[in-house]
């Protein structure tokens, strides 16, 4: 079908908001970047061309090398458990059980929750000394400060802050599955399990598609939740500095723009190569309803 130019004019002008903010907070903000990405900065905000100094710099750090595996294994540690525990929810939930809303909105409320407030009250619990947990365990163990945990322990609240939320939204898609189709196969004497790994599972794919995307570049790009939980003097924060935190520290606290900006780059580097990375294996898993 044709589209007439009155219509294509008031298309354009309907959205002219959206892409002239994509544009002024997203697109000139990531080349303003990559132009930094090249330079030195200097006092007053000036700045000079440095080539690829910043990158080469970078590259040769230790301190970086440690802040980028610590981002990775933050997003092995979340997605996998998240979206998993998220799914599990999603399919209670779906089962029709008494106050389906109200758990439905208890799951969701830490996702409202600021996030500081999230991170100082389990910054409280993981206290070696008066912490709730260690007294429920009659245990010490140092659960930010010990080098081994502490990563892990800002993983568990980064499940527990999203769990409720994306569980949120694979239920939207559970009940978008017609019933009709667990009908049909409960009278061919289906299993349970069988429905659910027949049914469920391929029916759902493609908001669980969108779950892990969404999910995996959130935990690329964890940045409070470690600052809050970790502070700067405790000895275990190399082992949980994040690329997003590297970059806060370089670029704002010791006022390195260009070579924070590398950082950045890096990491939407990153996000970008996961993100094509799940596009192109999606067909092996990801089923959309034709």
């Amino acid at each position: 079908m044709r589209i007439s130019a009155h219509d294509a004019r008031w298309g354009a002008l309907l959205a002219a908001p959206t892409v002239l903010g994509l544009l002024a907070l997203n697109v000139y903000p990531f080349v303003q970047t990559l132009a930094l990405s090249f330079s030195r900065t200097q006092a007053f905000g000036r700045s000079t061309f440095a080539g690829l100094e910043n990158y080469a710099r970078m590259f040769a750090s230790t301190e970086f090398w440690r802040a980028t595996w610590n981002t990775v294994y933050f997003c092995l540690l979340t997605v996998p458990a998240g979206v998993l525990l998220a799914l599990l929810t999603a399919v209670l939930l779906n089962q029709g059980v008494r106050g389906r809303a109200a758990f439905r909105a208890a799951y969701f409320l830490p996702m409202v929750v600021p996030p500081a407030a999230v991170a100082l009250l389990w910054k409280w619990m993981f206290n070696a000394r008066y912490g709730v947990i260690n007294a429920l365990l009659g245990t010490s163990v140092g659960w930010v400060t010990d080098p081994a945990l502490v990563l892990i322990s800002c993983a568990l609240v980064a499940v527990w802050s999203a769990v409720g939320y994306d569980a949120v939204l694979l239920l939207a898609g559970l009940q978008a599955i017609p019933a009709t189709y667990y009908e049909a196969a409960a009278l061919d004497g289906a299993s349970a399990a069988q429905r659910f790994f027949r049914i469920t599972l391929p029916m759902v794919s493609p908001t669980l598609f969108f779950v892990v995307i969404l999910r995996a570049m959130a935990s690329l790009k964890v940045y409070d939740l470690i600052y809050m939980i970790v502070e700067q003097s405790n000895p275990a924060l190399p082992y949980a500095q994040s690329l997003m935190y590297l970059f806060y520290r370089e670029a704002f606290i010791a006022g390195d723009k260009g070579y924070g900006s590398a950082i950045a780059v890096w990491t939407v580097l990153l996000i970008g190569v996961l993100t094509l990375f799940q596009f192109s294996a999606q067909g092996r898993w990801v089923h959309y309803d034709s």
